[in-house]
């Protein structure tokens, strides 16, 4: 008995030492850019300020949308690492993906937040190229 339940516990209690190193997450922002206007940086699918408790228990059974933003966390992640067209091509396809139709283009940045002190730095790793907003919805639709 003793043996079942040790081969049981690792499966139920997750091990963290997979993680080669824990460092900050980066994170991704856009713009659109209609003819000479650009527009302010924003955050691709904030995190909400809140949650209730059933909104937890039902995120804990199924939630797409997270599995969606790990995916995009990977992508960037690759595309510091080792910089790929794929990686780019997939963060533009779900960013516009998740904006309203309109004309223009869309650019994203890979920026990392970290804190010196009581500070909190962010720190713009990568910047992409314009991308026009219609050909990308047009590609994801």
């Amino acid at each position: 008995m003793l043996r079942l339940l040790t081969l049981f516990l690792p499966t139920v209690i997750p091990s963290w030492r997979f993680f080669k190193t824990v460092a900050p997450s980066p994170r991704i922002e856009y713009r659109l850019i209609a003819g000479e206007s650009l527009g302010g940086w924003q955050e691709d699918r904030p995190r909400p300020a809140s949650l209730g408790v059933g909104q937890i228990l039902c995120r804990m059974l199924w939630n797409p949308d997270w599995n969606e933003q790990l995916y995009l966390v990977s992508c960037s992640e690759r595309l510091i690492e080792a910089p790929s067209q794929h990686s780019i091509d997939e963060i533009n396809l779900r960013v516009a993906r998740a904006l309203p139709a309109g004309p223009g283009a869309l650019q994203f940045r890979l920026v990392f937040l970290s804190r010196q002190g009581a500070q909190i730095v962010k720190l713009v790793e990568y910047e992409s190229t314009p991308v026009s907003l219609a050909s990308l919805q047009g590609a994801s639709a």
